[in-house]
């Protein structure tokens, strides 16, 4: 029986995509132990590792993936899931600061955390976090079942005008005018930096 392989996947960031890598693998004889954002465990007894790599790399690459090589790229990687599965589930359930979750749940020093997410992505994680939760205010102003004040308490903002600044500031309109236009534009998680 074949060693089981882990890798940590850049940019996973949704159910969606980790069926098709899935799919793909099994499909080449690639059996997946362990799929979740970000992370993936597969093993294939009658392959070499060598070919169960380059079968992973493949089916990664073929779907604009591609497999973490650092240890400093992982821990990158973790902070965004992370951060991306807060705005799963909603209301935001974040239970004090983001600095205190990410330290705790990464085990790490949010000082060190924090400096080498922004020597590598050229923003900080604080600024990271408002540009996913501003992609979740689009999605919710276009489902139109809320109003601005409770988009604003679902996301924790303590108040809409704090949203709405944040809002303007990042998409270069106001929500309003956001709501009111034809041309929705959205962004993949993935794509945010």
């Amino acid at each position: 029986m074949g060693v089981p392989k882990e890798f940590w996947i850049k940019n996973t960031v949704c159910s969606r995509c980790l069926k098709v890598i899935r799919q793909e693998l099994q499909e080449l004889g690639v059996t997946v132990l362990s799929l979740e954002l970000g992370r993936l465990v597969v093993e294939a007894p009658n392959k070499l590792d060598s070919m169960i790599l380059e079968n992973v790399k493949s089916v990664l690459h073929a779907n604009g993936f591609e497999i973490v090589q650092s240890e400093e790229e992982m821990l990158i990687e973790r902070i965004k899931i992370l951060l991306i599965e807060q705005l799963i589930e909603l209301p935001l359930q974040i239970k004090g600061k983001t600095s205190e979750l990410l330290a705790s749940t990464l085990h790490r020093d949010y000082k060190a955390i924090s400096k080498m997410f922004s020597a590598t992505e050229k923003t900080t994680i604080e600024k990271y976090f408002i540009k996913l939760k501003i992609e979740k205010v689009k999605e919710l102003i276009q489902l139109k079942q809320y109003s601005f004040s409770d988009i604003g308490y679902i996301l924790d903002y303590s108040s809409v005008n704090h949203l709405s600044r944040q809002f303007k500031e990042i998409v270069g309109m106001s929500m309003t005018d956001y709501k009111n236009t034809e041309n929705w534009k959205r962004n993949f998680y993935d794509e945010i930096i």
